[in-house]
């Protein structure tokens, strides 16, 4: 039976995503996030409410996306996103539970910030678990003092997280490619031997930089650190492509 006091904070939906998660998606991209990522194309998504933001049940989502299965064949299905969708894990977990009752497949995309095993959160996490088909964790910086550079965080939880999901569900990490920031090849390295070391990967992506969403930033009155930073080109994305190994992941 549905919760209907649980509300999930929604910032913008996406009916036709095709990159975020396998086959077709429905994606829902949730208010709120804690870290601060020099280069985010959504900083709209940081504030835990927003005037544009709505609130809605994971009923009422789940009936606005099954209008659109018929698109998603076999591969298909809903992807939650952000913003950081782990801030919102009660709406999340629901939602999810009511989609695999309809049979539809389950994407979490996250930075894995809000991880920790401390309770509450551990045990709503291992409850998510039961009812998420793949989860996509962006992995911002191997090396936790670049991290917080990059992100005003730590790391630290974040590779815990993918290495309690190498036990305990199935990944696709992500990497997203800035010049001067995460290019550094000792640093793939050691991003590649820690990916390595995960049971439950199915792809590996580099995400190369874009500048796209600057603009939001103007208008929000952000400072942008990243200002003439240019993207990568597609040497250093193939470089990044070879030392990550992608190529080595089907799934």
């Amino acid at each position: 039976m549905e919760n209907k006091e649980i509300k999930g904070i929604i910032h913008s939906i996406e009916s036709f995503g095709s990159v975020d998660g396998p086959g077709v998606r429905y994606i829902v991209f949730l208010q709120g996030c804690r870290m601060r990522c020099r280069y985010c194309h959504n900083p709209d998504t940081w504030a835990l409410n927003d005037k544009n933001s709505y609130e809605e049940t994971p009923a009422e989502t789940l009936k606005k996306a099954m209008r659109f299965k018929a698109y998603w064949k076999e591969t298909g299905g809903i992807t939650v996103s952000g913003g950081e969708a782990l801030l919102q894990i009660d709406y999340v977990t629901e939602l999810f539970r009511l989609a695999k009752e309809q049979g539809v497949h389950t994407t979490l995309d996250t930075s894995g910030n809000p991880f920790t095993r401390e309770e509450p959160f551990f045990s709503k996490f291992n409850e998510l678990l039961k009812y998420t088909d793949l989860f996509l964790l962006d992995i911002k910086h191997i090396d936790p003092v670049k991290h917080k550079d990059l992100t005003q965080w730590d790391n630290s939880n974040i590779l815990d997280m993918a290495k309690y999901l190498s036990d305990n569900g199935k990944m696709w990490i992500r990497n997203v490619l800035v010049p001067g920031y995460t290019d550094g090849e000792e640093d793939l390295k050691k991003l590649s031997d820690f990916i390595s070391s995960l049971k439950t990967i199915d792809r590996v992506e580099v995400l190369p930089y874009h500048t796209l969403g600057v603009f939001k930033w103007k208008e929000l009155g952000i400072d942008y650190t990243l200002e003439g930073v240019s993207p990568p080109d597609g040497e250093l994305i193939k470089k990044a492509n070879d030392i990550l190994k992608t190529s080595e992941y089907k799934g």
